[in-house]
């Protein structure tokens, strides 16, 4: 079933909001609840993601394809299965509902909702760090969707879910989930300064994972 580009854009941003609620929200409860203890505020806030990342792809897919991310969209747009037009709308959209999203976290938590994080996530690792994340969460998409499309929305909530924990930046792998992120100075935080630094590292692993898997599941006749 096709559906129109206004529902479409719809379950992008529905999907996108709810998941930075999901994302900031849990943080925050997290930080609240776990008595100073940041392993334990980061598990809640992993668990919460990861779950809530595999109900939300399952549920928006069939409409939108489930994005939720302008690199994954722009990747898609690079392999022609999205328009330059559509492309654009879809990542203004994202960007949209993930500041929507936040807002939505800081009001269920009584907190203020204009707020600006003071969170340094800086440094080549941090970078590194969001590259392997990155390149990591393209893959599970396009190997996923080639060989077993009916699991792509748990393959991708248990990626993040372990990319939580592997990776130095705890796997943020979304340029509208790092902008959106730096407004809110909460446990889910990143200083705008810090910003660029994970824009260029989310680039660069979605650019290698577009490489990589394009020449990886490519039909040949000759071996």
């Amino acid at each position: 079933m096709a559906f129109s580009l206004t529902r479409r854009l719809a379950a992008e941003a529905l999907g996108t909001a709810l998941l930075l609620a999901v994302v900031v929200g849990s943080g925050i409860m997290g930080q609240r609840l776990s008595g100073g203890n940041d392993a334990i505020a980061l598990l809640g806030n992993t668990l919460a993601t990861g779950a809530a990342l595999i109900v939300l792809i399952t549920v928006l897919a069939p409409i939108s394809g489930a994005h939720f991310n302008p690199v994954v969209t722009l990747v898609m747009a690079a392999r022609r299965e999205i328009s330059a037009r559509d492309t654009g709308l879809y990542i203004g959209t994202q960007l949209l509902g993930a500041l929507l999203g936040v807002w939505m976290a800081h009001l269920m938590f009584e907190t203020p909702i204009l707020q600006v994080s003071t969170r340094l996530r800086d440094g080549p690792a941090q970078v590194f760090s969001e590259a392997v994340a990155t390149f990591g969460l393209l893959a599970t998409i396009l190997g996923v969707s080639r060989f077993s499309p009916q699991v792509v929305p748990a393959a991708v909530g248990l990626y993040i879910t372990a990319a939580y924990w592997f990776t130095a930046s705890t796997a943020f792998a979304n340029p509208a989930v790092t902008l959106a992120r730096s407004l809110t100075d909460s446990f889910a935080g990143i200083a705008p300064t810090s910003i660029p630094g994970f824009l260029l590292g989310q680039a660069l692993g979605a650019a290698a994972a577009g490489l990589v898997f394009s020449w990886l599941l490519k039909e040949n006749s000759v071996q």
